[in-house]
C-alpha cells in the first residue's frame, strides 16, 4: 500500500475509534510519521476500565459507582494500593480523567507521545493548579525501534528585556542598592524573602506546547487534531471537581481577586465566596475554546495570531480587575519574545548504576537528572540492599535508618553541587568538562568518603570542580505533576509537566493559568559575599529546575528497559524520584511498594525529611534513630505525585506493572480492566 493511502487509512480509523469523544475535522497539516507502521489497536472493551468493589468492570470517566474519576475527599493518604498488571500498554497520571484520556489514546494505537499530548490536555483542565498549557515540561522519551533514549526540553523562558535584577526590583535598569529596591508586586513573603508570584514578571514564556509539537512530529502515530478530543469534550461539556483541584482554588480566592478570567472560571457567577467544590459539574468553553483552534492549527496556534497577543496582553497586565485597580508589576514579554520560543531536544544525563542499570534523567536546565546521577554515583560506594525496608507488604514498608541516612547523606552532597553548579547550560557552563566532571566516578568516590556511618554531617559544602568562583543559590521551588506511559510499540514517555506554584501566576487568559515558572531563578544575581550566582536572570534563559523525568534500563545502555518514574514536588523531586528507584534497584520492591513506600530525603539542609503522610505507619522509632545520629527531622507530610511503571516478568511473559502515589489522585490503566 503507499504511504499516503496508509496514512488516510490511520486517519480515519482514529476518527471512528474516537467518535464518541466529539472528534471533528483539522485544518492542520499533519505530516505522516517517518516510518509508518501498522497500528497496534486493542479491541477490548474492558481496556481503561477499573474493577469495582464487586468485581465488575467499570469504565473510567462513565460515573458509575466505584469510577475513580468521581472525587473522594483528600485524606492526604490512601491506603491499600496493590500493583496493577497490562500486556501491551501502560499509563499512569496524577488524576484518572489525565490517565483515562491518555489510555483512551493508547488503546486506538497511539504512541506515547500521542498520549502525553491528550493527558497534557486534561491535566490543564483536572490539574489546572499544577499543570497546563501556559507552562513547561521536561519529557523522556525512549524510542523502541532505535534503542536510543532523548530528553525534550520545553522549559520556560525569561523575556529578551529581562535583565539580573528583573525578579528583585520593579525598575530593573536601575535598580541603586538591590537590597532596599522596591520588588514587583503583588508578592507573597517567605520569612524576609519576598517572592513575586502574582506579579507579571513571574511569568515566562510558556513551552510545554512547542515540546509536544516537537515530539509528535518524530514520533506520533494518530493525527495531532484527534489528541484533543476528551479535552475538549470535557470542558465544554462538564466534569467533576477533583479535591485537590477545589483546595486549591478556595485557597487562590484572594489571589485571584485580580484576574476576572480565574474569577469567572473558578467561582459560581463569578462569586469569590462560591467556588467550585470537589464533586461539582464544572464547564471552562474559553479552554475548550483554546484546545480547539490547537487542534485545527497546531500547536504554533499558541505562539502567533489571536492567542498570543491574548497572552502577552495579560502577562503585561498593569492593574488588577478589582474595583480598587490593584497595582501589578507588568511582565515585559513580548510578541516576539512568545513566537521565538523554541523546544530544545537535549542530551539525557545518564549514569551506570551498580553496574546493572542504566539511568537517564533530564540535563540542564533541570538540576534534578544530575543530582539523582550524582546520589547513585556516590551510593555505588554502599551496598544498600544491606538496609530494606521493614515489612515492605504494607505500604512499602518502614525505611531503615542505615538507608535513610546514606541515600539522605548522599543526596546531601549532590545538592551542594546542585546549588552551586547547575543552571540553564545555553547561558553558564557547568564546571570542568561538564557533565563529565560533575560524574566521574573518581570524583563520587572521593565525595563518598565524606560519609560518616555514624554521624549527619548536617550541611555538606559543594565539591572543587572549577576556579571560577561562583555564588550559592538556594532557590525553592514548587508546584508540578508528573505521568509515565508506556505504548504498545514499546515506546517510553516519562513527563513532568508543571505551571511552578499552585495555581501559577494567578494569571488567566483564554481559560488557562500563565505559570510563575520565573520565580525558580535566583532573585538576587550574587551571593552574600558577591558572587555571581550560575541561576540568575538573564534574557532568553531558561530558569533551573529540579524537574526529574527518568528511565531505567537493564544493563549498561539502552535497550532493555525495566521502569519509567518521576514526580512533582518542587525542589524535593529528585529525592522523592531517588528513593523510588532504590526501592526496586536496590530493595526488590514493586512499582506501587516503591511509590507508596515513605518518602525520605534532604536538600542539604540539616533536617531530614520523613513523610508523615501515612498516619498508620509508627514512624517515631525511625526519627529518634536518625536524630541520634545527629539528623534533625522533620515528619511534615509530603505531597509527591510518583508515577511508576516498571516493566516485569510474570509467570514466563513481560508485563507492565504501574504504581500510583496513594498521597494523590491518580491511577494506573492499561488494556484490560485493572
Amino acid at each position: 500500500m503507499e504511504n499516503g493511502s496508509l496514512w488516510k487509512l490511520s486517519t480515519l480509523l482514529m476518527a471512528v475509534l474516537l467518535a464518541s469523544c466529539g472528534g471533528g475535522s483539522s485544518s492542520h497539516d499533519d505530516a505522516p510519521p517517518p516510518e509508518e507502521e501498522a497500528l497496534i489497536v486493542d479491541d477490548n472493551p474492558d481496556s481503561c476500565s477499573v474493577i469495582a468493589d464487586d468485581g465488575s468492570t467499570v469504565v473510567v470517566g462513565s460515573g458509575l459507582p466505584d469510577d475513580p474519576t468521581l472525587p473522594e475527599p483528600n485524606s492526604g493518604y490512601r491506603l491499600g494500593y496493590r500493583a496493577k498488571h497490562s500486556s501491551k500498554y501502560m499509563i499512569v497520571a496524577n488524576t484518572p480523567l489525565a490517565s483515562m484520556a491518555g489510555c483512551k489514546i493508547l488503546k486506538a494505537g497511539g504512541s506515547a507521545v500521542d498520549a502525553a499530548v491528550a493527558v497534557q490536555a486534561v491535566l490543564g483542565l483536572s490539574e489546572p493548579q499544577s499543570s497546563g498549557i501556559g507552562g513547561g515540561a521536561f519529557m523522556m522519551y525512549y524510542d523502541a525501534k532505535t534503542k536510543q533514549v532523548f530528553s525534550f526540553d520545553g522549559r520556560e523562558t525569561a523575556p529578551a528585556a529581562a535583565n539580573n535584577y528583573y525578579l528583585r526590583c520593579q525598575d530593573q535598569d536601575n535598580p541603586g542598592s538591590p537590597v532596599d529596591c522596591d520588588y514587583p508586586v503583588p508578592n507573597v513573603m517567605y520569612g524576609t524573602t519576598a517572592f513575586v508570584q502574582g506579579s507579571g514578571r513571574s511569568i515566562g514564556v510558556p513551552g510545554v506546547m512547542r515540546m509536544l509539537d516537537m515530539a509528535h512530529k518524530e514520533y506520533g502515530k494518530l493525527p495531532w487534531a484527534t489528541l484533543f478530543d476528551t479535552g475538549i469534550d470535557l470542558a465544554a461539556n462538564g466534569f467533576k471537581v477533583p479535591a485537590r483541584m477545589a483546595d486549591a482554588i478556595s485557597s487562590a480566592s484572594n489571589n485571584f481577586a485580580l484576574d476576572a478570567n480565574a474569577t469567572a472560571t473558578f467561582f459560581h457567577d463569578g462569586d469569590r465566596t462560591q467556588p467550585y467544590l470537589m464533586g461539582e459539574v464544572m464547564t471552562n468553553v474559553a479552554y475548550a475554546n483554546t484546545l480547539r483552534t490547537l487542534a485545527e492549527e497546531g500547536a504554533d496556534a499558541l505562539y502567533t495570531g489571536p492567542l498570543a497577543e491574548r497572552l502577552v496582553a495579560k502577562a503585561r497586565q498593569a492593574v488588577g480587575d478589582d474595583a480598587a485597580q490593584t497595582p501589578i508589576t507588568p511582565s515585559l514579554m513580548t510578541l516576539e519574545d512568545v513566537a521565538n520560543y523554541q523546544a530544545k531536544k537535549r542530551t539525557p544525563a545518564c549514569s551506570v548504576y551498580r553496574d546493572k542499570y542504566y539511568v537517564c534523567s533530564m540535563s540542564p536546565p533541570s538540576s534534578g537528572g544530575i543530582a539523582i546521577a550524582q546520589t547513585f554515583g556516590i551510593l555505588n560506594n554502599f551496598d544498600l540492599s544491606l538496609y530494606p525496608p521493614l515489612d515492605p507488604e504494607y505500604e512499602g514498608g518502614i525505611p531503615d535508618v542505615m538507608g535513610v541516612h546514606l541515600i539522605s547523606e548522599a543526596e546531601r552532597l549532590a545538592y551542594a553541587d546542585r546549588d552551586k553548579y547547575v543552571a540553564d547550560t545555553d547561558y553558564v557552563a557547568l564546571p570542568g568538562k561538564g557533565m563529565a566532571s560533575m560524574l566521574d566516578p573518581e570524583y563520587l568516590m572521593a565525595r563518598a568518603q565524606l560519609i560518616s556511618l555514624t554521624t549527619s554531617m548536617g550541611t555538606a559544602k559543594a565539591g572543587d570542580l572549577d576556579e571560577l568562583p561562583l555564588g550559592i543559590d538556594t532557590t525553592e521551588e514548587h508546584g508540578t505533576t508528573h505521568f509515565s506511559v508506556v505504548d504498545a510499540y514499546g515506546n517510553v514517555v516519562s513527563m513532568t509537566t508543571t505551571v511552578e506554584s499552585g495555581m501559577g501566576s494567578y494569571h488567566m487568559v483564554d481559560g488557562y493559568i500563565l505559570n510563575n515558572e520565573l520565580t525558580d531563578f535566583s532573585a538576587n544575581p550574587v551571593d552574600a559575599n558577591g558572587a555571581k550566582v550560575a541561576n540568575r536572570v538573564s534574557g532568553g534563559k531558561r530558569p533551573r529546575s529540579s524537574m526529574s523525568p527518568t528511565i531505567v534500563f537493564r544493563g549498561t545502555e539502552p535497550g532493555d528497559f525495566m521502569l519509567a518514574t518521576g514526580s512533582p514536588g518542587g525542589s524535593n523531586i529528585p529525592w522523592y524520584t531517588v528513593k523510588t528507584l532504590i526501592g526496586v534497584l536496590d530493595w526488590g520492591l514493586d512499582a506501587q511498594q516503591a511509590t507508596s513506600l515513605v518518602d525520605f530525603g534532604n536538600t542539604n539542609s540539616a533536617t531530614t525529611n520523613v513523610d508523615g503522610s501515612n498516619t498508620t505507619l509508627d514512624l517515631a522509632p525511625l526519627r529518634a534513630a536518625l536524630e541520634s545520629m545527629g539528623h534533625k527531622t522533620s515528619s511534615n507530610a509530603q505531597s509527591s505525585g510518583i508515577a511508576t511503571i516498571r516493566r516485569v516478568e510474570q509467570n514466563g511473559q513481560w508485563v507492565l506493572e504501574g504504581g500510583a502515589d496513594p498521597r494523590r489522585e491518580g491511577i494506573a490503566l492499561g488494556d484490560g480492566a485493572m
